[in-house]
């Protein structure tokens, strides 16, 4: 069995913790771990291969980091130049398990749900396992604890086996009306559809060539001239372009006559929204408030709070969510939460940096936090990782000056290169290329002061960069 992570998605609907360069698959909503790494831990325990990740170009460090973190070894990761839905992702990832020689039965899974029991979740796959080796297109079908009108549905059909166990599926069903979604749960035979597959990577591009064969032709051409950067696999930008966008379940799973699906009662959630974290926390006071951070309630019921830096005091309010971050703060309804996404839209319209990025900013060697600014300075508050280094670059409109906090820094100014230390500094002219590099065991922590008539991310020449961040 060969894990395939979906890892896409911008997770909108969870700004201002979500954002387009940190969306929700990379954060830390539910314990501990982000997302990611949950999804690939819950796993342990079942004989599979080192997972397949699958994410767009600008994510990529992320996950490596993210499995670095843990220790965890992947079975490549694919980078999509452009999104073009589940469909094509899955048959790079199909075809790449393929180029190896192998067929694996493949576990599709996203990135950013929620599966609270571990144990009924293998009891599922190993369900499901057994039907994808028979040659099924299984899907997992979530046994709904309310009438959701968020979700599509999933009827199941005839019983494919004698430890009722698998079904066919009888119809996908688009996302319902509450009255609908009422008589899908009374009825029985209705599943959430929970957007998570198993079957043989063969089966699953015999199947896209009789429905869509031009995206299987499509990413074919894509993949059959890859080319691999540190651990990513890249395929051809231009010729992905023109892949058809389409959802494994409209390309595919509704058209098979092989569907299959697995019954999976595991506490799954696919936390699209606060209202789905507070809905899934075990951590409700008896008030029926979730608190994250430093808050305090008074006469307040019902509620999400989520504080990452200051004090939140909410006073005398009912069914709310209130999220802060260090460059924005979200009060919404909680029946209203799915209107973020207008905010969002609303940012990305106006070119508002709170769209894309938060305050601090994490790059593949650190982070940067943004920590003052005015009309011709800025201060951020920089951390190199130990054995990382910045690009050689220069800049066109500013000039820096860096102050080491914590660690030692190699500096490159100019044609000279020095160690600069604890409590010292050094000045960076206009126009002079330069580079910062960890060579300690510790994290580099520095102040710097940028000066001058523009001080924007994009006024940066690489000259060399690690990290394959030079444009061609």
């Amino acid at each position: 069995m060969k894990p395939v992570v979906l890892a896409g998605g911008s997770g909108s609907r969870l700004w201002p913790k979500s954002r387009a360069a940190l969306p929700k698959q990379f954060l830390a909503l539910t314990d501990e771990n982000t997302m990611l790494q949950n999804t690939i831990g819950r796993l342990d325990g079942l004989q599979s291969e080192p997972a397949i990740y699958i994410c767009n170009e600008a994510h990529r460090f992320l996950v490596a980091e993210q499995l670095r973190q843990q220790g965890r070894k992947h079975g490549g990761i694919l980078l999509e130049p452009v999104g073009r839905n589940t469909a094509p992702a899955i048959a790079l990832a199909a075809l790449q398990a393929h180029t190896e020689g192998e067929d694996p039965v493949l576990l599709v899974l996203a990135a950013d749900h929620l599966i609270k029991d571990n144990k009924a979740f293998h009891k599922a796959i190993q369900h499901a396992n057994a039907l994808a080796e028979q040659g099924k297109l299984v899907t997992f079908g979530i046994v709904p604890d309310s009438p959701h009108t968020g979700y599509g549905y999933i009827r199941r059909g005839e019983q494919l086996n004698h430890a009722e166990t698998g079904f066919a599926v009888s119809q996908f069903v688009e996302k319902p009306d509450l009255e609908t979604a009422e008589k899908y749960v009374a009825n029985g035979d209705y599943f959430w559809n929970s957007g998570m597959f198993m079957f043989k990577a063969s089966r699953y591009l015999q199947e896209l060539e009789k429905f869509a064969p031009e995206m299987l032709k499509v990413c074919k051409e894509a993949i059959s001239t890859e080319s691999k950067d540190l651990d990513f696999v890249r395929v051809d930008a231009e010729i992905f372009a023109t892949c058809p966008d389409d959802s494994v379940d409209y390309a595919v799973m509704e058209k098979t006559d092989d569907a299959a699906m697995v019954p999976l009662d595991a506490g799954w959630n696919d936390v699209g929204s606060w209202s789905s974290l507070w809905e899934t926390s075990d951590n409700k006071d008896e008030s029926g408030n979730v608190c994250v951070g430093d808050v305090m309630l008074t006469n307040t019921t019902n509620s999400y709070v989520n504080s990452e830096q200051r004090l939140i005091a909410v006073v005398g309010l009912d069914d709310v969510v209130v999220v802060e971050t260090k460059d924005a703060i979200l009060v919404a309804n909680k029946h209203k939460v799915q209107d973020i996404k207008k905010v969002v839209n609303e940012l990305k319209a106006q070119h508002r940096p709170e769209f894309e990025f938060h305050r601090e900013v994490y790059r593949p060697w650190g982070s940067y936090d943004s920590i003052d600014n005015g009309e011709r300075f800025q201060v951020k508050r920089i951390t190199v990782n130990p054995g990382e280094k910045l690009s050689v670059q220069m800049h066109h409109h500013r000039a820096e000056h860096w102050i080491v906090v914590s660690g030692t820094a190699k500096v490159t100014n100019g044609d000279e290169t020095f160690l600069v230390t604890e409590n010292e500094s050094t000045y960076i002219p206009i126009g002079i290329v330069h580079a910062l590099e960890n060579p300690g065991k510790v994290p580099l922590e520095l102040i710097e002061v940028q000066s001058g008539s523009y001080l924007g991310e994009d006024d940066i020449v690489r000259f060399s960069d690690r990290y394959g961040r030079i444009e061609k």
